[in-house]
C-alpha cells in the first residue's frame, strides 16, 4: 500500500515537472495558491518523501515486488483451439 501510494506521488511530482520544463507552469502551485503556500510546501515535502520513499524499489529485487495475481494460461493448439 505504501509503495503504491508513494508511486502515485512521485508520478504527480513527475507531471508536474514536466508542466515546469515544458510550459513553465507549476500546477501544484497554480492549484494551492502559489510556491508558497503552506498546501503547496507540504505538497512539494509529500512528493520528496514519496521519491526517497522509491529508492527502495531500484534496489529490491523483482521477485520482492507484489505481482497482480494471473489467471492460469489453458492448453490450446495452434489455431486457439482446446485440445
Amino acid at each position: 500500500m505504501m509503495d503504491k501510494t508513494a508511486l502515485i506521488l512521485v508520478i504527480i511530482g513527475a507531471l508536474n515537472w514536466l508542466l515546469v520544463g515544458l510550459f513553465q507552469f507549476d500546477l501544484v502551485a497554480t492549484i494551492l495558491g502559489g510556491q508558497q503556500s503552506m498546501l503547496s510546501r507540504i505538497v512539494y515535502s509529500l512528493v520528496g518523501l514519496a521519491g526517497l520513499w522509491c529508492i527502495k524499489l531500484v534496489f529490491s529485487s523483482h521477485e520482492s515486488l507484489p505481482q497482480p495475481a494471473m489467471k492460469p494460461a489453458e492448453n490450446q493448439d495452434d489455431n486457439g483451439q482446446n485440445p
